[in-house]
């Protein structure tokens, strides 16, 4: 009888470890590739499996559900101190540490074009709206079209500043047909016990780049940017990423909402490539699911609107994802927080690189609309080429592709050389040319969007003759002007520079 109690309890073991094999062999998960799970050895689970999806795993019953808070910013174009002007990130940064303080389980992100656009910004390359960032614990940020704008050294510069990574899959150096070495595919972060994958990509707008600030690089886009970050998020899976979030810098109107085609695959939804998207570039306000459930937000541009949130639950047992939430988080959601100490004290330690975009050009007496500023521009580069080159060539024509940025025109007052920077920010040279009077038609007089001031009717232009014009960077090197450069006016005189000086010269008062 001993013996049959002994052989009892020893089919009784094997009837047991039986049924635990069989409960870890129905787990999806476990595999001895998969990172998905964890192992917990105080509860004594060594896999956390939860085939039931109820939330907690089958075996030792630990709640296996993380709520994860990700927060983005798209488009902030520099937009740093809170003035008359322009809304600041103060009360927004006290807003997002006291998430921070109140849940853990925080992820701060940008879709890119974060550092061009403002004085205090412009007049340190970035790097003051960098290291904000890395005061607030930013994970990852995508790199926008506008981060070239100073070219790959002043990123390259900034990414060693950051304390988090620059991400662009797609941005390929034309010698090695390999990515830049100063970004990254992907990141992947954890967030309790859920592992978070990251991959940042800009879009198709290479265009929208002055010419000799890639030069080198090109973007993949279309299938073969869909394939790449296909095989990135296999990558991710197969390290262990329950969620896939895409920072991806292009998106559609607000008026398109919805429709991704031209810049988003669904199949990358369709087939769970992807979990979330935010997106950026065409400073759009809007949040959508695909076709395939999948949330894509943009929270419009020159940090207007605020930023986007989105809150997941993750199962990190089974990699089950599901969306709670997706919204806005607006200036107005932020109002009643302080302002935040960090905004004074980056301003004081960048303020003799600031002090110059502060300064007060003169008094302007009226109103001035973008279609005048953009006219004055275009008169003033006129002027000042004839000034310096009007005794060895004939110039008939200046102008071009020149247009303001928000808010679109200066108002009455006091006017700071930062005023100009906002509505002028870019960096183009202004450029001596030649081009065929055929193509000055076509280009500069039968083209609604050019501006220009020009000495001669378009009556007195012969098509098959040779003229001599100005026009800054963008307009010859990207637009389509078919104008052959001859000699840069200076390499730091810019649009809002011969722009400050006649306001100087008291011509606005």
């Amino acid at each position: 009888m001993k013996l049959l109690r002994n052989e009892s309890k020893l089919i009784s073991l094997l009837l047991a470890l039986m049924m635990l094999a069989s409960v870890l062999t129905s787990c999806p998960f476990i595999t001895e590739s998969t990172t998905t799970t964890t192992t917990d050895y105080a509860s004594g689970c060594y896999e956390h499996c939860d085939v039931d999806n109820d939330g907690y795993c089958d075996l030792c019953d630990l709640d296996v559900v993380e709520t994860i808070d990700f927060y983005n910013f798209n488009d902030l174009h520099g937009k740093f101190e809170d003035t008359d002007d322009q809304p600041g990130v103060d009360e927004m940064t006290t807003y997002l540490e006291s998430r921070k303080y109140i849940d853990e389980h925080v992820v701060i992100l940008s879709s890119g074009d974060m550092w061009q656009g403002s004085g205090e910004s412009n007049s340190t390359k970035g790097a003051l709206m960098t290291e904000w960032m890395n005061y607030l614990g930013f994970e990852a940020m995508t790199l926008g079209n506008h981060e070239y704008d100073w070219g790959a050294d002043v990123i390259r510069e900034n990414s060693e500043l950051a304390e988090f990574p620059f991400l662009a899959i797609n941005i390929i150096e034309e010698e090695t047909g390999e990515r830049v070495d100063y970004c990254e595919a992907s990141v992947i972060i954890e967030r309790g016990g859920a592992q978070i994958g990251i991959i940042g990509a800009i879009g198709d707008c290479y265009s929208s780049i002055l010419g000799e600030m890639t030069e080198g690089v090109y973007f993949e886009v279309g299938d073969a940017l869909t394939e790449l970050v296909r095989e990135e998020s296999e990558r991710l899976r197969e390290e262990g990423a329950d969620i896939i979030v895409y920072l991806l810098h292009d998106g559609t109107s607000y008026k398109n909402a919805g429709n991704t085609s031209g810049y988003y695959d669904q199949s990358l939804s369709k087939d769970g490539c992807v979990d979330i998207v935010f997106e950026g570039h065409s400073h759009s306000y809007y949040i959508f699911t695909d076709d395939y459930g999948v949330p894509h937000l943009q929270g419009g541009g020159d940090n207007s609107k605020g930023m986007t949130h989105v809150e997941v639950d993750v199962n990190f047992a089974n990699g089950e994802v599901t969306v709670n939430e997706t919204n806005y988080i607006t200036h107005s959601d932020c109002a009643s927080y302080e302002d935040s100490p960090i905004v004074d004290e980056l301003m004081e330690k960048y303020a003799d690189e600031i002090s110059g975009a502060f300064r007060e050009l003169g008094y302007n007496s009226k109103y001035r609309s973008s279609s005048e500023i953009t006219s004055l521009v275009a008169r003033l580069y006129y002027e000042a080429a004839v000034e310096k080159w009007g005794d060895e060539y004939d110039i008939v024509l200046a102008g071009g592709s020149i247009s303001v940025r928000k808010p679109y025109c200066v108002e009455v007052g006091t006017v700071t050389y930062s005023d100009l920077q906002t509505i002028l920010p870019f960096d183009n040279k202004i450029m001596l040319g030649t081009i065929l009077g055929s193509d000055l038609l076509d280009r500069f007089y039968n083209n609604s969007k050019y501006v220009f001031y020009a000495v001669l009717d378009a009556s007195e232009i012969d098509p098959d003759k040779t003229y001599y014009i100005v026009a800054d960077t963008w307009t010859s090197s990207y637009a389509p002007t078919k104008m052959t450069e001859i000699e840069a006016y200076d390499a730091a005189t810019y649009a809002r520079d011969l722009l400050a000086d006649y306001i100087e010269s008291g011509n606005w008062n």
